[in-house]
């Protein structure tokens, strides 16, 4: 399914993502200016660009499986979630969680956004929930495999 989404450069360093394959979930957002941090360090990854995400539908952004594997960053509160009513840049907050010094380059493709419909809860407080199999058992409850 294709869904149109008006996206703006803020910055001529901004890249404009696609999909590279056929088939892709995820779309790569590119650095615009060096980062750099230190062991422990938090930043932002600023991608030059803001969307207007359609109303019921969010953006998640993730670090790249690439990234992950060759760097020592994480998104600490992936996957990040873009509301459709946020109109703002977007910021990629990364963590350096390795024992050295990691700069993020410009045009390092640093993260994916995934474009994924919302659905609005009604919540309706009962005095009992209903039975279920599982019922409260949580916290590994499905055993040691």
């Amino acid at each position: 399914m294709d869904l149109p989404i008006k996206i703006k450069k803020l910055s001529e360093k901004a890249i404009i993502p696609d999909y590279k394959k056929r088939g892709d979930a995820g779309f790569d957002f590119h650095c615009i200016e060096e980062v750099a941090l230190g062991p422990g360090e938090t930043g932002i990854v600023k991608t030059g660009l803001a969307f207007a995400i359609p109303e019921g539908y969010e953006m998640q952004i993730r670090l790249r499986s690439g990234a992950s594997l060759r760097t020592p960053l994480i998104i600490p509160n992936a996957p990040a979630t873009i509301d459709a009513g946020y109109r703002g840049e977007i910021g990629i907050i990364v963590r350096n969680i390795g024992q050295h010094p990691y700069t993020v380059a410009v045009n390092e493709r640093i993260a994916q956004g995934i474009i994924a419909p919302v659905a609005r809860a009604i919540f309706d407080e009962v005095a009992e929930l209903p039975a279920s199999e599982r019922g409260a058992w949580g916290y590994g409850s499905t055993g040691q495999d």
